[in-house]
């Protein structure tokens, strides 16, 4: 039977991004200072997961995230020698008394975060189906910073999530393989997020 897999053989969706969060530099010497153009590259490339989950009730999610990756990025063109890493472009932006970039960066972590919770949860258990584990992630890190607004928009996506054995099924067909490449990546991005939640909750920076 001929495979039905969007993937080269013995690869999974994780083995296609164009940048994981693994390769995004951390100086560990520097204040563990993040590397700028590789971590919005594995940003950018962490929205496409969206799409696995085929639903348009994602596509704000996901235009969320791309919308704060443009505003960072926006600052890394024009401050190039400031914005070498993350912490150097929102310290230099507040510096200048701006903050539409560490802005940006504030809600691209929140976001990251929620996705990391979202799978981290799902994964830790093994019957627990997508909704669940995403609208537990929702309510722990985005839903207490939005208005009364945007909370159905991201609540419907919530719901609108795929069932937990289509949704692995879509990463790859050898699920070993999901599972190990998925862990790999997720612990990456978990580790990530840790660095820049603990960088922004700083009380000197005003954002």
């Amino acid at each position: 039977m001929a495979s039905t897999s969007p993937y080269p053989a013995g690869s999974t969706f994780f083995d296609t991004l164009k940048r994981s969060f693994v390769d995004v530099p951390v100086e560990v010497g520097n204040g563990n200072a993040i590397s700028t153009s590789e971590f919005l590259e594995a940003a950018e490339s962490l929205t496409t997961l969206f799409d696995v989950l085929g639903s348009m009730a994602f596509n704000p999610v996901k235009s969320d995230m791309l919308g704060n990756v443009k505003k960072i990025r926006e600052r890394q063109l024009a401050c190039p020698a400031e914005s070498e890493n993350l912490q150097s472009l929102v310290l230099s932006e507040l510096k200048a008394k701006k903050n539409n970039a560490a802005g940006g960066l504030l809600w691209l972590v929140r976001g990251l975060d929620f996705t990391a919770q979202a799978l981290r949860k799902n994964t830790a258990k093994s019957t627990e189906e997508l909704s669940a584990s995403f609208r537990t992630a929702y309510g722990d890190t985005l839903k207490p910073h939005h208005n009364f607004m945007v909370k159905p928009i991201f609540s419907a996506a919530m719901s609108a999530t795929p069932y937990r054995k289509d949704f692995y099924d879509k990463l790859g067909e050898d699920q070993e393989q999901v599972n190990a490449r998925m862990e790999v990546w997720l612990s990456a991005l978990e580790e990530r997020v840790v660095i820049l939640k603990t960088f922004l909750a700083r009380p000197d920076l005003k954002i």
